[in-house]
């Protein structure tokens, strides 16, 4: 009588996949819980620095934590359009991370976020397109720019003084849930 040999799995195993989907669910409720703490200071939120960081640490398994994120956001809120802008801002700066991974410097880090955070009305109005034309998005960039200044400064200091301390934190959590 033969045996059999054992079946090779190609993807992770049980436990893998359930440390796996934990951690994107983490991720999706801190991105949540950090953006309603600072909700009383306008367009300074830290789910910026933590995309990033996330996509940085965990590479792909960052998408889960953007879609746990993405859902909580539409309960919390509703589903309207502004929430039509987070499924493809979101993923946007998560895909624009992973391109530009090789940097490391933590002011390339915050003129990156920055510049992400400057041109958010601007990718937001996007969504308005269908809606209102381009006067109406181009209406809706313009009357945002004090905002997206504000978002731009904020996005630059969080990630110029907290790149280096997460990042360190977040590569030691990797190395336990891959």
């Amino acid at each position: 009588m033969s045996r059999v040999p054992p079946v090779r799995t190609v993807g992770p195993t049980g436990a893998q996949a359930l440390r796996r989907l934990c951690a994107g669910a983490i991720m999706g409720v801190l991105l949540t819980v950090s953006k309603e703490a600072m909700a009383f200071l306008p367009n300074f939120e830290p789910v910026s620095l933590l995309t990033v960081l996330f996509t940085l640490s965990f590479g792909p398994m960052a998408g889960g934590g953007l879609a746990v994120f993405l859902l909580l956001e539409g309960l919390l809120y509703g589903f309207g359009t502004w929430w039509v802008m987070y499924l493809y801002i979101w993923p946007l700066l998560a895909a624009l991370t992973w391109l530009c991974r090789r940097m490391d410097r933590a002011w390339q880090w915050a003129v990156f976020s920055g510049l992400f955070g400057l041109a958010f009305g601007s990718l937001c109005s996007l969504a308005y397109l269908p809606v209102g034309g381009l006067k109406m998005a181009f209406a809706w960039a313009v009357s945002g720019l004090p905002f997206d200044f504000l978002h731009a400064g904020g996005n630059f200091l969080l990630m110029l003084f907290l790149y280096r301390p997460l990042r360190a934190a977040l590569d030691r959590i990797r190395v336990m849930v891959a």
